[in-house]
């Protein structure tokens, strides 16, 4: 039988490479999107412990470089003409603004804009390999952030304290539940399936621009609190569980394994089509409709 292959972002650290290394164990070859060279090596030496010949493919990019994202993008096609699982983990908690070589807010551009441009830059090699799925983690923090305003949100690179910053946060997490949606919308009949996930409360790679940060993760380890294997068995479930096959536009908790119910407007189908159509736009990707 042909190796299935996934690819995935955000797989240096946390959840993300645990579920690389899970992923290894169920016989997938893996495609990594990083940004650190050095940490992608690292991560490539601990998936070999772990399940030794595992292929995995390094592929250089910073999400929050559009540009270098559809570069990575058009790489893996070229290099792979089959994928089987994608998975859209990477994920930043800014706690001050800062803007991306486009002018465009670093938070909104990690969570949301970069995911979006990856998937379309993969939608046809996943289409070509149906049944394929797609898996984008996104955060029962979306519950709170504020009010969302579109297309505005999208390039908004205004200013914000720490404590806003957790507003910001939910809002790119409430566009990542709205995107994969839409794209099971868009998707349907093509054999590839698009779900996202609330992983739950993990301590990995907890609050990296907090101050004293390892030393709070080590003490909610110690505590047993937020034990990443929970989040990390909730983005294998949603990759691999035969249940789940052809189960699309779901959203799901890690924790129970049972469908979430979405904050509005996640859920709208008009105001998904529309998050749509102003993010093609952005981005200068097709609609594809």
């Amino acid at each position: 039988m042909t190796t299935p292959i996934a690819v995935l972002t955000g797989a240096t650290s946390g959840l993300g490479e645990l579920a690389a290394i899970e992923l290894a164990r169920r016989g997938f070859a893996l495609v990594l999107i990083a940004r650190s060279s050095a940490r992608a090596e690292a991560t490539r030496a601990r998936i070999d412990s772990a399940a030794p010949g595992t292929v995995v493919d390094l592929v250089a990019a910073d999400l929050a470089d559009l540009d270098q994202v559809r570069r990575a993008g058009a790489d893996i096609a070229a290099r792979h003409p089959r994928i089987d699982v994608l998975i859209n983990n990477a994920g930043l908690h800014a706690f001050s603004a800062r803007t991306t070589p486009a002018g465009l807010p670093e938070m909104v551009t990690v969570n949301y804009l970069a995911p979006w441009v990856l998937t379309e830059a993969l939608r046809a090699t996943l289409i070509a390999a149906a049944p394929a799925r797609i898996v984008t983690v996104a955060s029962e923090a979306s519950r709170r952030h504020g009010t969302l305003d579109l297309p505005a949100d999208l390039t908004d690179t205004s200013s914000f304290t720490a404590r806003e910053s957790s507003l910001r946060y939910g809002r790119t997490k409430l566009l990542d539940i709205m995107f994969s949606n839409e794209l099971a919308r868009r998707l349907a009949g093509t054999g590839v399936t698009a779900n996202a996930l609330d992983p739950g409360f993990n301590v990995t790679g907890l609050g990296r621009e907090v101050r004293f940060a390892g030393a709070i993760e080590r003490v909610l380890k110690a505590l047993r609190v937020g034990d990443p294997r929970r989040g990390t068995a909730g983005i294998v479930r949603l990759a691999t569980d035969p249940a789940l096959a052809g189960r699309t536009g779901g959203y799901y908790s890690a924790k129970t394994g049972k469908a979430l119910t979405a904050v509005a407007p996640a859920g709208d189908a008009t105001a998904e089509r529309e998050l749509g159509k102003h993010t093609a736009e952005l981005v200068g990707s097709p609609d594809a409709g």
